[in-house]
């Protein structure tokens, strides 16, 4: 199916397995050639390896889908800008925030294609630099794949890391040229044989043991045997890569003793930590999301704003993943949230997150989305609640129902509980003008409510039960009567309900009602959930069965309560009449 091999693209590519990612959505491309949202994801894989025209073609292929999908053209910016072609890639990002102007993702994109299109033409680069631009093109991985010797290196994850280093610096290729399997690439990719160490063209490769030779010969192939094999020279690394490498290495300890920290909840010993990885290193955003989480958990939310806010801009600059610029949001929003004084405060909170589900939709964001706009909405009940202004309302609806103004009156009475959500006599009155208007279901919600909110409340009781004699549930409504009598047993209404229910019922069970009412109450006892469950009981089957074939056998189940109690629930709805 397209949505599981989606799934699995959606999943490699959140652990940063790109090249796996681009292979799951294009088996779901397959199977559902048709769908946008395959192409742009896959584009993002594409574009995560730097095959920038591969990306670029996707993301054509999703604009022409969805023409009017804002994130089609943020995929087709960040494709032209990978290629170098920062004016297209501008126009792209601009199509864009023409469809969706709050878009976050293409208002940062078009800032980084703009910087790019202002900044001076770049000189060709020369020596490693220029051998190293040759791994950026699209052809490298079909090369590599083509190729039987190189192949088998796709698999292995540390030749990979070294690859996408020299994708993202060229000039790095000078650190991994004492690596075999990287020369033998170079020579791949230059079309050239690089002699790696000497060897007899006229010796095959194989572990037999070499032909006899001369005894006076022996001396020197013994020597020749043990002369290990030269090793090409690596090419010289200048002494600023060598620091550059240091220090993030430097700095990826600092953040591991930072998470070590972090467990052990010593979280001013973690900020130490993270602050100095990022003085040692500026280029990973996720030291500051680290320190932002340390802030949350010692409640210095302002702090952890900041660092939120300058990994978003610092991650824009440097092009990082979503996944981490949604991380930023996401705890950005958290601290917001736990900031919040009123409802109104959780407006940014909730803007905040809703830009982090823009970048990478996470179910951890969503949930936090969630629970803030439910905080939002509690406060601001509470902020409106008034008992005095809800006694007014009630008044005006009152006021409205005498007059027989029934939708004037449930105005009044809406409002009434906005200002106060549980006043019961608001819900016993809104009932009463459904019921005038014919809204049963409405109203038996509200007299419901009345009983949830006070058990005691006999009003609540002759209101259900009125609806639910008018609705021709006679059984029902003799039971709500019933149990309103166990709070209020001298309760006139109650019992005047419960006389009117007996009357009804024994009048079905005569026969004494019309062919179109008992087919309308056997059709609503049916899709009672009650009456079918003792439908479909084997026992009450055997039982009805009985009282159609044998009277003696039926009598006899009379004597079980339960049965008893079940046979009379049909009775009273229609399904069985006694003559």
């Amino acid at each position: 199916m397209a949505d599981e091999a989606k799934a699995k693209g959606n999943a490699a590519f959140s652990a940063g397995n790109f090249e796996q990612a681009a292979a799951h959505f294009t088996d779901a491309i397959a199977l559902a050639p048709g769908n946008h949202v395959l192409y742009s994801n896959r584009s993002a894989a594409l574009a995560s390896i730097h095959r920038y025209s591969d990306a670029l073609a996707d993301a054509q292929k999703t604009v022409e889908l969805k023409p009017d999908w804002a994130k089609g053209y943020s995929r087709l910016g960040a494709a032209h800008l990978g290629l170098g072609d920062a004016a297209s890639a501008v126009a792209a990002y601009e199509k864009g925030l023409a469809l969706d102007p709050s878009n976050e993702a293409l208002k940062g994109g078009l800032a980084d294609a703009k910087k790019a299109a202002a900044a001076p033409p770049r000189r060709s680069p020369s020596g490693a630099d220029a051998i190293g631009q040759m791994f950026q093109g699209p052809e490298l991985w079909s090369k590599i794949a083509a190729d039987p010797a190189t192949r088998v290196y796709l698999d292995q994850p540390d030749f990979m890391q070294m690859l996408r280093e020299v994708q993202r610096n060229p000039s790095s290729l000078n650190m991994y040229l004492s690596d075999p399997r990287m020369m033998q690439v170079l020579s791949l990719m230059l079309n050239i044989k690089i002699q790696t160490g000497p060897q007899d063209p006229d010796l095959p490769q194989t572990s037999s043991p070499p032909p006899p030779q001369p005894k006076q010969e022996q001396p020197e192939t013994r020597a020749r045997e043990v002369e290990p094999e030269p090793q090409p020279e690596p090419m010289e690394v200048s002494d600023e890569e060598k620091e550059r490498k240091e220090r993030k290495a430097a700095a990826l300890k600092a953040k591991e003793a930072g998470n070590a920290s972090y467990k052990k909840k010593d979280f001013e010993t973690a900020i130490q930590h993270y602050t100095k990885a990022l003085e040692l290193d500026d280029e990973d955003i996720s030291y500051l999301t680290n320190r932002a989480a340390v802030y949350i958990e010692m409640g210095k939310y302002d702090e952890c704003i900041k660092d939120c806010d300058k990994a978003v801009e610092r991650g824009r600059e440097l092009r990082a993943d979503f996944k981490m610029v949604a991380r930023a949001l996401t705890r950005k929003g958290t601290a917001l949230a736990k900031l919040a004084k009123n409802s109104k405060d959780y407006d940014i909170a909730i803007e905040t997150f809703q830009k982090a589900l823009t970048e990478h939709r996470n179910p951890d964001t969503l949930k936090r989305l969630n629970e803030a706009e439910k905080a939002k909405k509690d406060l601001e009940q509470q902020e409106y609640y008034d008992p005095k202004l809800a006694d007014e309302e009630r008044e005006k609806g009152n006021e409205m129902f005498k007059q027989q103004k029934y939708p004037e009156a449930i105005k009044h009475y809406n409002e009434a509980l906005r200002r106060n959500p549980k006043d019961v006599k608001v819900y016993s009155n809104r009932a009463a003008c459904y019921t005038k208007l014919g809204a049963m279901p409405e109203g038996l919600k509200d007299a419901e409510k009345c009983i949830e909110l006070d058990p005691t409340f006999s009003k609540g009781y002759t209101r259900k039960g009125a609806i639910q004699f008018f609705m021709k549930e006679h059984d029902k409504a003799m039971e709500t009567y019933q149990a309103g009598l166990k709070h209020d047993p001298n309760n006139q209404e109650l019992l005047d309900g419960i006389r009117r229910c007996v009357e009804q019922i024994n009048k079905a069970n005569r026969g004494d009602i019309s062919q179109e009412d008992l087919q309308e109450k056997q059709s609503k006892a049916m899709q009672d959930p009650e009456i079918q469950g003792i439908l479909t009981d084997p026992i009450m089957r055997q039982v009805l069965m009985d009282f159609q074939e044998n009277p003696s056998a039926a009598q006899h189940h009379l004597k079980d309560p339960g049965v008893a109690q079940k046979i009379q629930k049909l009775i009273s709805a229609g399904i069985v009449q006694t003559r």
